[in-house]
């Protein structure tokens, strides 16, 4: 039992750690995550796929130090007016549509077959657990296009700003300086180092007005798509949901990432991959009155420890004395 417990850090010492344990651990034939989620609480959820990302906080700077608005303003841009130019180049603003070719990547045919079989198992799903305002409408009113949109399409996010006086504090100042943290969540397949790269790349070039342009807190992983399932881990996980919930198993591609879950896919390419957990609408993940399912919980126990019986164990898994 490894507990490395660094994954909202991004498992950074994770790689030395199976590095050392490499003849410890031999040929790794089945690998479980219990991080991932379910769309409902009414069956086993297996995840397929998660996104990866690419993080860098942009800072432009049009002043070495503020000056009266009024009388600069119209002569100096501004620097959130920069940004602005620079983050058309990298989103549509009017659709989300992330613009650069190395941040996009294919859905394969059988990913989006799950993805419709899910949709039609747990309807409304997808919105169920959200909470929006009177009158404010999604991005589609097609599940099929939010599930892909949230799985398998890039987004970009704004999650923190710099140089921002909250209201209550701005004055008549143009501003020296805006930093925006991006966000950049990535189709499973999407080689995020090379997206990073182009994203930095079209910060950096020909920057309007010749703002000086800088580049923090770089941040890279790879998304995941599992691979095909072998025989009997299809039919042991369908007949594990059918025994414990009630209902038979379905897929789930997932938004968030799990940025270990590509390096154990590259350690132990010949492992089987069973990615589920306890995550489900009303969670609230990340955000106050975090909370946890307990029926659903105990169910996703009895679940794997199923899943654990029916493994195939080789004859020299374990060495008795």
């Amino acid at each position: 039992l490894l507990l490395e417990t660094g994954e909202e850090s991004g498992s950074p010492d994770l790689p030395a750690y199976l590095e050392h344990l490499r003849s410890n651990l031999a040929d790794v034939s089945l690998v479980i995550c219990l991080d991932s989620g379910a769309n409902d609480y009414q069956r086993l959820w297996l995840t397929t796929s998660l996104r990866g990302l690419a993080q860098v906080n942009v800072t432009v700077k049009v002043l070495d130090a503020g000056q009266h608005s009024g009388m600069v303003s119209g002569i100096v841009p501004s620097s959130f007016r920069v940004l602005r130019r620079l983050l058309d180049r990298l989103e549509d603003s009017s659709t989300g549509e992330v613009l650069l070719p190395e941040c996009n990547g294919e859905v394969p045919a059988d990913r989006l077959d799950e993805i419709r079989e899910s949709v039609a198992a747990a309807p409304g799903a997808v919105t169920g657990a959200l909470t929006l305002p009177d009158g404010m409408r999604l991005v589609s009113d097609d599940e099929v296009e939010l599930v892909l949109g949230g799985s398998w399409r890039p987004t970009l996010s704004i999650t923190g700003a710099d140089g921002l006086p909250a209201p209550t504090d701005a004055g008549n100042v143009l501003r020296p300086s805006t930093t925006l943290c991006l966000s950049f969540r990535l189709p499973p397949t999407v080689d995020s180092h090379a997206a990073l790269a182009a994203i930095r790349t079209a910060l950096t070039t020909d920057v309007p007005y010749g703002a000086t342009v800088s580049l923090s807190g770089e941040e890279a992983a790879d998304g995941w798509n599992a691979p095909r399932l072998a025989p009997w881990l299809a039919s042991t996980l369908d007949s594990a949901s059918t025994e414990v919930f009630g209902a038979p198993m379905r897929t789930i591609a997932v938004g968030g990432s799990i940025p270990f879950m590509g390096l154990l896919h590259k350690a132990y390419p010949n492992a089987q991959f069973v990615i589920t957990g306890a995550l489900g609408p009303g969670s609230n993940a990340h955000v106050p009155d975090e909370s946890l399912d307990i029926d659903y919980a105990t169910k996703l126990t009895e679940a794997i420890a199923v899943i654990l019986d029916a493994h195939p164990e080789p004859a020299n898994s374990f060495s008795r004395g």
